[in-house]
């Protein structure tokens, strides 16, 4: 069932024991809910923990920083950024009937909680989570407004993607007023890299393949190379919006193998392309710029081919 903002915040204020779930591979968005719910909940003196299949990458640690870990029996369950039952992760699959309350902006959301609040043109989910602890009459501290602003930042490509609006500039120049260390953030997110994560840009330039005279890339990012470069999850964050970042390339798809055998796809389109639409025909979602699904039981040249095929409607039917 949808909710408004108002009924949302109302649904946490009088909830306690509250666990907050995060999709597996988390990046900064969806970590950003996180520990910003996480920090305000504690601080109206509410019992409040946060899980995630896959481990926090260790640039976001940050996020977490002083949070004293709780333990109790779970009595409300709430999901930030998540927007399908796919994304959930195998850790997390308990908890994939038992979300109370979703918070995303993801227009494709899969509608699997008993009440969600879905803002699609939130270009982060964390723009709607700034406005829910405002509604709660959360104190924004320092630290939340970190949390805040780096969910905001990353998710819009440091302001520079398509699904940033007046509201994204107008939160972010309030939530630096409130103690956010933008430039800490974003020389963080943006311009550190380290050497692993160099030798990952270095293998998926090497074996990217392109398709449709130019207008598709394609790489491929396999177990064996993770574990050969011992790469952890915060040096392959971002390699999705490598592909499209290549003059001509109008569909990006990066195909990453799980340590189980999961093949996890990354879209990443321009115009007239939709991602999602392409992923929802695989029980994945996203947005038009960027989506994602999974395959399981499935080689990578199967997937691969199963994704050109979509594609090559979609160019077909855009007239490419």
């Amino acid at each position: 069932m949808d909710i408004t903002l108002k009924e949302a915040a109302q649904r946490l204020l009088d909830a306690d024991h509250i666990l907050i779930l995060s999709h597996q591979s988390p990046d900064g968005d969806t970590l950003g809910c996180a520990s910003a719910l996480l920090r305000g909940l504690q601080s109206l003196g509410k019992k409040a923990r946060f899980l995630c299949s896959d481990p926090v990458p260790r640039k976001f640690n940050y996020l977490f920083a002083g949070i004293e870990p709780q333990e109790f029996s779970t009595e409300f369950v709430v999901s930030v950024d998540i927007a399908d039952r796919q994304l959930f992760g195998k850790g997390l699959a308990e908890y994939v009937d038992q979300v109370d309350l979703c918070l995303d902006h993801h227009g494709t959301n899969g509608d699997f909680a008993k009440e969600r609040y879905v803002d699609a043109k939130a270009a982060a989910a964390c723009e709607i989570l700034f406005q829910v602890l405002k509604e709660m009459q959360v104190e924004i501290s320092p630290e939340i407004a970190d949390c805040l602003f780096t969910g905001i930042s990353t998710d819009t490509g440091c302001f520079r993607y398509g699904n940033v609006t007046p509201r994204t500039h107008h939160m972010a120049a309030e939530l630096i007023e409130l103690g956010a260390h933008a430039a800490d953030i974003n020389r963080e997110m943006f311009d550190t890299k380290s050497r692993t994560r160099v030798a990952v840009e270095r293998y998926a330039l090497q074996s990217m393949t392109f398709h449709f005279d130019g207008k598709c890339a394609v790489l491929f990012l396999p177990i064996s190379m993770v574990e050969e470069l011992s790469a952890e999850e915060g040096d392959l964050d971002g390699i999705a919006a490598m592909p499209r970042q290549i003059e001509g390339v109008l569909a990006g798809v990066t195909v990453r193998e799980k340590p189980d055998g999961t093949l996890k796809v990354s879209l990443r389109t321009n115009q007239p392309l939709n991602a999602a639409d392409i992923c929802a025909v695989f029980g994945g979602g996203g947005h038009a710029a960027a989506a994602g699904c999974a395959f399981t039981g499935k080689s990578f040249e199967e997937v691969k081919a199963m994704l050109l095929g979509e594609i090559g409607k979609q160019m077909e039917r855009c007239g490419l």
